[in-house]
């Protein structure tokens, strides 16, 4: 990788602020919401849903924000692409963000749907269940990229959620021809099972031809290769990419190199309050590891320090310090 690069990790997504609530089985059911799914709702519920809901932890969010502040919080060079709207929401965004060290440059939006917000409810097993209103976020298009500091990166990370909106789609490609120009790797989240279903084969392409490292949970790449098993998923996707991170909950990760094959062990930190940030986090501790040259055991090792962190809180941007983390568990080689 070049080392006159300013930036380690420049990402583009949805640029959300996540509203956490606990809730038990019965709320989910009078919601008529299915338990651990992700659903896209508009301007109008989500106003009914966030008057229906207990008292919330407001916070910044957005699967590929969530990734770029953790590796800010690690020390690493971090940039943020994505649109929000002159509003009370975006402000709060726009400050978590850069709270953390990350840079976000996007000027916000003066007119058009107010900033996204993500609707979090987490029940009593952890698991979380979220309804997502897109907002200002899906109004994201090449005019919004700051093309200087995507050549500056070495490396941009983009999210799948993405590729829901055609021009967020046309930013997507614009951005990683600029990267790819500039001598950086593209890495892909593939961010949802059910995004995948939407656009399977144009994942594939997009896999196959610009992906130098992907991020994919079991669900994620199962459903990607229609494959029956994981083992058959990982055998579909091993050597289409540079490296592929496969993420496996309480399995903990596979990562896939070549011919090379690598299990990481999960890290248990305490126990288990939420898994929303889980796999942003880990994206986050493998980029950091990456990006400053450590092996890819290194990276996994580290991707699921952090991982095993934000399962131990509420909301999915660590509540500790990551490089004292680091430290204590011998990985501050990777800071």
């Amino acid at each position: 990788m070049a080392q006159s690069k300013t930036l380690d990790v420049v990402g583009i997504g949805n640029a959300i602020v996540d509203v956490l609530v606990h809730a038990d089985d019965d709320q989910l059911d009078n919601l008529e919401l299915t338990k651990g799914t992700m659903a896209l709702v508009d301007e109008e519920q989500a106003e009914r849903l966030y008057a229906s809901v207990g008292p919330g932890l407001e916070t910044s969010g957005g699967s590929a924000a969530n990734t770029l502040a953790g590796i800010a919080q690690l020390g690493g060079r971090a940039g943020f692409i994505g649109r929000v709207r002159n509003d009370q929401l975006g402000s709060i965004f726009a400050h978590d963000i850069r709270s953390v060290g990350a840079r976000f440059d996007t000027p916000a939006a003066t007119d058009g749907p107010s900033t996204a917000r993500c609707f979090i409810l987490v029940t009593p097993d952890a698991q979380r269940t979220m309804c997502t209103y897109l907002g200002a976020s899906v109004g994201l298009d090449p005019g919004d990229l700051d093309l200087e500091m995507v050549a500056q990166a070495k490396v941009l990370y983009l999210e799948g959620y993405l590729w829901d909106s055609d021009e967020a789609k046309r930013a997507f490609i614009a951005a990683a021809e600029v990267a790819r120009a500039n001598g950086a790797e593209v890495a892909l989240s593939l961010s949802d099972a059910f995004c995948v279903e939407r656009h399977r084969d144009s994942f594939q392409e997009l896999v196959d031809g610009h992906v130098d490292i992907l991020f994919a949970n079991e669900m994620e790449i199962t459903s990607l290769y229609k494959a029956n098993s994981f083992e058959e998923a990982a055998e579909q996707v091993r050597g289409r990419c540079r490296i592929a991170a496969l993420t496996r909950s309480e399995l903990g990760s596979v990562l896939l190199n070549g011919s090379g094959t690598h299990v990481i062990e999960p890290v248990k930190l305490g126990p288990l309050v939420d898994t929303t940030g889980a796999g942003d986090l880990y994206a986050a501790g493998f980029l950091h590891a990456h990006t400053q040259g450590e092996s890819v055991e290194a990276c996994g090792r580290l991707g699921s320090l952090c991982a095993g962190q934000v399962v131990t809180q509420l909301g999915p941007r660590p509540q500790v310090d990551l490089r004292q983390l680091m430290a204590q568990h011998s990985l501050s080689q990777a800071s």
